[in-house]
């Protein structure tokens, strides 16, 4: 836990699950499962920045869950508030929570009042083969006390039950742990939107992507804006090695419908990645330097789950099951190469006015 510093001022922990396992009643259902602080400033207005995400998703039209985002008791613990505390995870928000230390958690979802239709209690075992990977921080050897750092848990093995309006389906499959947290500095002005992505491949390998979008890129693609900075890992051992790429470029090809004047939520994008020559990761990307290395693919989110906070504060959230498909091409000694892909998984975008 971070948020209780000073210098942090909002903490993200994001689960995500692609129950393509054997013993399955959900065959190729997605979820995802989020606790998170935000800054005051991220929900501006509403003095409820702690938000909860219980999402459950298929590629037919099915979904249950959403997003709440209610008040935080600073001194005073209440119901209905983000609870964090240590050592490892254990956090509580009404009556989900998760508790565990890597490379095991457990993680207990209710959708509560966010979905008053149907009753969804989701209980995951999530186990980390490989240890995580760092995408931020900005300390060499003590990432954890950082103001600003992520790291990722690639490709954990998942097993449990998700109950559906009483109804009990056994699921396992594979997921993603991700662990975010960020210092009161960053803002709406620097951050005005975000595209993440957690994808199965059918091949057995595992995707995973962030892009974070510089205001004013997020409000309309006819200004012409800082350009957006992210990265996208592959691991086709379940995280043991991962290949990143720094140089990725995110374009959305189909937008919905204006949510707020000058800003839609994206519905489907193509993606290309390469190394980056930045003089930042020219040491983390030498390796793969004169390879040719280059994924390109394109995806849609079929289905989703919107969160639309109006005046004052003009920020939207999507969150959708995605199916993918592309290539990743090289080469080497021994010649060129071409392995073709697709897969499902789980995407999360925001937008922001200002």
């Amino acid at each position: 836990m971070h948020f209780d510093s000073l210098r942090v001022s909002r903490e993200w922990w994001y689960f995500t699950a692609v129950f393509n396992g054997s013993s399955n009643n959900l065959g190729e259902w997605a979820a995802a499962i989020a606790f998170a602080h935000l800054a005051p400033g991220d929900l501006l207005g509403t003095a409820k920045p702690d938000l909860l995400v219980v999402s459950l998703l298929d590629s037919s039209g099915a979904q249950y869950g959403g997003m709440v985002n209610k008040r935080h008791y600073l001194g005073i613990l209440k119901s209905g508030t983000l609870v964090a505390s240590t050592p490892g995870v254990k956090l509580s928000y009404d009556s989900s929570w998760v508790e565990g230390t890597a490379p095991s958690w457990h993680v207990h979802a209710e959708d509560a009042e966010i979905d008053t239709a149907h009753t969804v209690v989701i209980d995951l075992d999530y186990h980390a083969q490989a240890l995580p990977l760092w995408t931020l921080g900005t300390k060499a050897f003590e990432l954890s006390n950082s103001t600003l750092a992520s790291y990722v848990f690639l490709d954990c093995e998942i097993s449990g039950t998700v109950s559906i309006d009483g109804v009990v389906h056994q699921v396992s499959g594979v997921g993603t742990y991700e662990h975010t947290w960020s210092p009161r500095a960053v803002t709406r002005a620097e951050i005005n939107g975000w595209d993440w992505f957690s994808i199965k491949l059918d091949n057995g390998w595992m995707v995973y992507a962030s892009n974070y979008l510089p205001t004013p890129q997020a409000l309309t693609e006819k200004i012409s804006a800082l350009p957006s900075f992210g990265t996208i890992v592959i691991t086709t051992d379940h995280g043991e090695t991962c290949t990143e790429l720094k140089n990725l470029n995110v374009k959305v090809t189909t937008q919905d419908e204006k949510v707020f004047p000058l800003v839609k939520m994206p519905s489907a994008f193509d993606l290309d990645a390469s190394p980056s020559l930045n003089p930042t990761y020219l040491v983390s990307q030498s390796l793969l330097l004169g390879t040719d290395l280059s994924l390109t693919a394109n995806g849609s989110v079929v289905n989703s789950v919107d969160k639309i906070w109006n005046f004052p504060t003009y920020v939207g959230m999507k969150l959708g099951y995605v199916d993918i498909s592309g290539e990743l091409s090289w080469s080497d000694a021994t010649g060129e190469h071409a392995v073709p892909f697709s897969g499902i998984g789980v995407s999360w975008s925001m937008r922001a006015l200002l």
